[in-house]
């Protein structure tokens, strides 16, 4: 019998410290009352340490079941957080209790989040030993300004540092993350880090505008006028740049936000928008396994507390209808380029894309937001531009 393929994602939720932007889940090592935020009061041992046993818990307890245990594994990726301020002991354990507990194939493609200033040449050489072989690295800007007001603790020395101590290493798939739209950044300056960016000639590029999140410091100095940001125009300026710059130094543009040289897709982000099964370990993780999403606490004291038993850390368990499917379905995989097939959908749900969408979609056409061509439909050049907009035409409730 074939099994379906499985994704894993793996949460690490410490960091040197919080950025400026971030809503993630994570915590960062400075704080004073780190103790109080994270539980564990009762051990003096470590609370990265216990979080790092009681991940490697979890891992073992899904690897026990029998639905888990035989399916092939195609993509594993730690995210956080910051997974390289793990220590290579911390990364070897984890790393051996994964491969203990699932088949993960020899090709699978397993990602690491790291953060300049976090890694030495010998880190990165230990994570590539232990069968890394996809790194992505948090850059966001080359500009020194920049990357101050944003709360990083790099510089732009720093990640030069990290990427060519990363290629030493034997990386050979190497994602750099750059962020449009920050305090204080010009259309020079963004263009500067493209070029800079490029010039490294990574296999992979994320490039995202900021979003200012809710209960960050920077919701707070917006608030008090106190944020310099690009207004709309210039922050539209960028978007377009992005596309037409990645164009020219040969990154295919796969996704809305995501750019590749060709073969180097991030595998484990594309079966997020395929809908592929995937489970996520840790403080927090979502998962998605057949018709069911559900997550971990985000409580670190429960978490830590129930050891890493599934039955105590679950919650937000949530049914998927048909609808809620179809839904989803549209919306994720017209994140990328090449949009959806047509048999996809009707060998998903047996419903023609006629059927269930016909309206919106010749709405959406007519408007030159939509295409339909060989069987796919995908978002035009416009449409990508208004995304959101047309994502929203979709759902049927």
């Amino acid at each position: 019998m074939d099994l379906k393929p499985l994704e894993l994602y793996i949460h690490i939720p410490f960091c040197v410290r919080k950025c400026q932007y971030c809503d993630f889940l994570s915590f960062g090592m400075d704080e004073r009352k780190c103790g109080d935020i994270w539980g564990c009061l009762e051990s003096d041992q470590p609370v990265p340490d216990r979080y790092i046993e009681t991940l490697c818990n979890e891992i073992r307890w899904y690897g026990s079941q029998e639905q888990f245990r035989r399916r092939p594994v195609i993509s594993v990726f730690f995210g956080g957080g910051t997974p390289s301020l793990m220590s290579k002991e911390q990364m070897e354990s984890v790393m051996a209790t994964l491969h203990e507990c699932f088949a993960i194939r020899e090709d699978a493609e397993i990602t690491m989040e790291a953060n300049p200033g976090t890694v030495s040449c010998e880190k990165l050489k230990k994570m590539h030993d232990l069968g890394i072989n996809r790194l992505s690295i948090g850059l966001q800007s080359t500009a020194e300004n920049e990357l101050k007001i944003m709360g990083r603790i790099h510089s732009y020395a720093d990640f030069l540092k990290c990427f060519q101590w990363a290629r030493n290493a034997g990386f050979k798939n190497i994602n750099v993350d750059v962020m449009a739209a920050v305090p204080e950044q010009t259309m020079v300056s963004y263009k500067e880090t493209l070029e800079k960016v490029t010039a490294l000639e990574p296999e992979h590029i994320s490039a995202y505008s900021l979003i200012i999140e809710p209960d960050t410091p920077f919701e707070i100095l917006e608030q008090e006028g106190k944020l310099v940001l690009p207004d709309e125009d210039e922050e539209r300026d960028m978007y377009h740049l992005t596309k037409e710059f990645m164009a020219k130094a040969g990154y295919l543009r796969y996704e809305i936000s995501n750019y590749a040289k060709s073969g180097y897709e991030c595998r484990h982000n594309i079966g997020y928008w395929r809908r592929t099964d995937y489970l996520g370990l840790g403080l927090g993780a979502s998962s998605l396994i057949g018709k069911e999403r559900f997550s971990n606490t985000s409580d670190m004291q429960v978490y830590l507390k129930e050891n890493g038993h599934q039955k105590g850390c679950v919650s937000d368990v949530e049914k998927l209808d048909i609808q809620s499917e179809m839904e989803e379905f549209m919306f994720l995989g017209l994140r990328m380029v090449e949009g959806i097939r047509e048999d996809d959908f009707y060998r998903c749900f047996h419903h023609t894309l006629e059927e269930i969408y016909g309206e919106v979609i010749r709405k959406n056409r007519a408007q030159g937001l939509l295409e339909k061509k060989e069987g796919r439909l995908y978002l035009t050049e416009l449409g990508l531009d208004l995304a959101n907009t047309v994502m929203m035409d979709f759902l049927l409730s």
